[in-house]
């Protein structure tokens, strides 16, 4: 592959005229433009900026952009500019986009439908879960963009009903998500079945070796766009606000009540590790007169679509929801984002903050922990290079103060806006007998009938004194064990992505003739599973991280050192989650099987 071309996009632009700024500079379809400035975008992100010419003349396009800096626009608008609406039938396939998850799927072909309507695209999402025979009548009918979980379309691709003779784009948006979820001989099989003289546009948000592998076989000679997240300069305020209460898990549900009664969030994503989790804290939350709907893999289509919508339209203030089943969702409103859990690595916790503060809005992120992972936190602030403030969780009296002064701003609006003479002849009736002071606290005591004294106390947790020196210590300071990880992240995800140190009894353990795939020690405590499934019937780590990483909604980077012997397979996972995963993968089928899963009975 010769060295891709980098394109100053800062250069370019300020050489261009105001007057030659928008979308119609760019060289798109009058019509696509035209859609564009009726759904009201007025101005061109940086990377669509950098990337629809390159795209628009046919050329291959490397592009590395964060969710949220417009990238699906980005790759969508060129490809439309290419789309043939008059061919017919399965051959009609001109463009084909892979994502990692079907909630990204959805939100892409909305995207495409929306562009493309004046000119009469058809648009389909295809992915697992959904009908196998709706979408081959669908494919059959004739579609002019594919948009495609890496399984689902490999499925379609050996029935021969997704074509590929009229294929003249493919894409693939969130490229290291997908090999994170344990696509990567997918993609390569995927890609292979693709005609040899295809556009290709691969969409990532970081560029690890394993991307630039990708890129080197099955691009040609490629655009290189680079996106730098937005960077807060020096004595401003980031949009979101970060912050973090310790508190025992017997007591995380109350906290979690308190402090969205003191935030009062207009919308709020509430992220959980296990589908198990979430219901839980779902029914809770609305037990509690609070509107919260679930979100995670264990719902049909339907009933994601059904919750999905609600949130949209603000019918439900709470989304619950895991990692997995929340990736690709877009939504402006979002005010906090709640981790009732501490991410396992910086990065699930970067991209869950990342729903929040958005076009301009300002966003709140809390994350409820326990004392043991006070660790985690000081790890996150290291490598985001951000302060995560650590507040006391809102007392018993702290409430009823809260709620008091609620009550003192409605009645001074109430007094503000006037008509209260058809209520004074009852203030003037009991002024006889009491005194009027007395008579309005009674009116308030009516008004503010919530009673908080029954709420149970939380004990107070301080950081212990060797975290608070040891966070000092560290402040702006590259070190320690997790030295190597923050320095990954100028290429690699971290070292547990790509191979690095195996993790604990990954070497002494190891079972005779099974092969062992290495990753980072983790930070936990680690349980050891067992996996009736080995090299028998082709497992591979990528169909273990795939199968726990989608089933139990957790970031694969907490997966540790996995094994895979003739018979069957080992792969550690962190303790606290272990049992939600071994119900979870003896509901599902791995490698198209119901396998066994249990405890590794040799530790």
């Amino acid at each position: 592959m010769k060295q891709p071309d980098e394109r100053d996009v800062a250069a370019r632009n300020s050489e261009r005229d105001v007057s030659e700024t928008g979308f119609a500079a760019l060289g798109l379809d009058p019509r696509i433009a035209s859609a564009l400035a009726a759904l009201g975008y007025e101005e061109p992100t940086p990377v669509q900026r950098a990337a629809i010419p390159p795209l628009l003349e046919g050329r291959d396009v490397l592009a590395q952009a964060a969710t949220g800096t417009g990238k699906t626009a980005a790759f969508a608008l060129p490809l439309l500019s290419r789309v043939n609406t008059a061919a017919k039938g399965a051959e009609r396939t001109s463009a084909l986009i892979l994502v990692p998850t079907r909630e990204l799927a959805m939100q892409v072909a909305e995207a495409v439908h929306r562009y493309g309507k004046p000119m009469g695209v058809n648009a389909l999402a295809v992915y697992g879960g959904s009908s196998m025979e709706m979408q081959v009548r669908a494919l059959k009918r004739g579609v002019d963009v594919v948009i495609a979980t890496p399984g689902r379309a490999l499925d379609h691709i050996r029935r021969h009903t997704l074509q590929m003779t009229s294929l003249k784009t493919v894409v693939l948006d969130e490229a290291d998500e997908m090999l994170d979820m344990g696509f990567a001989e997918d993609l390569e099989a995927i890609l292979e079945a693709t005609p040899k003289s295809r556009q290709t546009a691969l969409f990532s948000a970081t560029l690890p070796p394993r991307i630039a592998s990708i890129a080197k076989r099955q691009l040609r000679d490629p655009v290189l766009v680079t996106i730098d997240r937005e960077v807060v300069a020096v004595g401003e305020t980031a949009r979101v606000r970060q912050v973090a209460y310790i508190v025992p898990r017997a007591h995380k549900m109350t906290a979690l009540a308190r402090v969205l009664d003191i935030e009062q969030p207009t919308s709020a994503i509430v992220f959980c590790r296990t589908r198990t989790e979430v219901d839980e804290l779902s029914e809770t939350l609305m037990a509690r007169g609070l509107r919260a709907d679930a979100l995670h893999g264990g719902l049909s289509q339907d009933q994601r679509d059904r919750v999905m919508t609600k949130f949209r339209t603000k019918k439900t203030d709470l989304l619950i929801a895991t990692d997995v089943a929340a990736r690709g969702l877009d939504v402006k409103h979002v005010s906090h984002v709640v981790n009732f859990d501490v991410p396992a690595d910086a990065e699930s916790y970067v991209h869950r903050i990342g729903r929040t503060g958005r076009a301009g809005r300002e966003g709140v992120a809390i994350t409820l922990a326990e004392p043991r992972e006070h660790r985690l936190l000081r790890n996150i602030e290291r490598m985001t290079s951000q302060r995560i403030e650590i507040a006391q969780v809102p007392t018993v009296d702290d409430l009823r103060a809260h709620r008091l002064q609620l009550v003192r701003t409605t009645l001074r609006e109430t007094i503000m806006d006037g008509g209260l003479d058809k209520f004074r002849g009852i203030v003037e009736s009991l002024a006889g007998e009491f005194d009027v002071m007395d008579i309005a606290a009674a009116a308030v005591k009516l008004f503010d009938s919530h009673d908080v004294t029954d709420e149970p106390d939380i004990p107070t947790v301080h950081p212990r004194p060797e975290d608070r020196s040891a966070r000092d210590n560290n402040r702006g300071r590259d070190g320690g064990r997790d030295g190597g990880r923050e320095a990954s992240r100028d290429g690699s995800r971290d070292s547990s992505r790509e191979g690095g140190r195996p993790s604990r009894g990954a070497a002494d353990d190891a079972p005779r003739g099974a092969k062992a795939t290495k990753r980072s020690k983790p930070e936990w405590s680690v349980a050891r599973l067992w996996v009736g499934a080995g090299r028998k019937l082709k497992m591979r780590p990528g169909d273990l991280v795939g199968a726990i990483a989608n089933e139990v909604g957790i970031d694969a980077s907490v997966i540790g050192a996995i094994q895979i012997a003739d018979g069957y397979s080992t792969v550690e996972v962190p303790e606290e989650i272990a049992e939600d995963i071994i119900t979870a993968l003896r509901s599902t089928t791995i490698k198209g099987k119901k396998v066994l899963v249990r405890r590794d009975r040799m530790r």
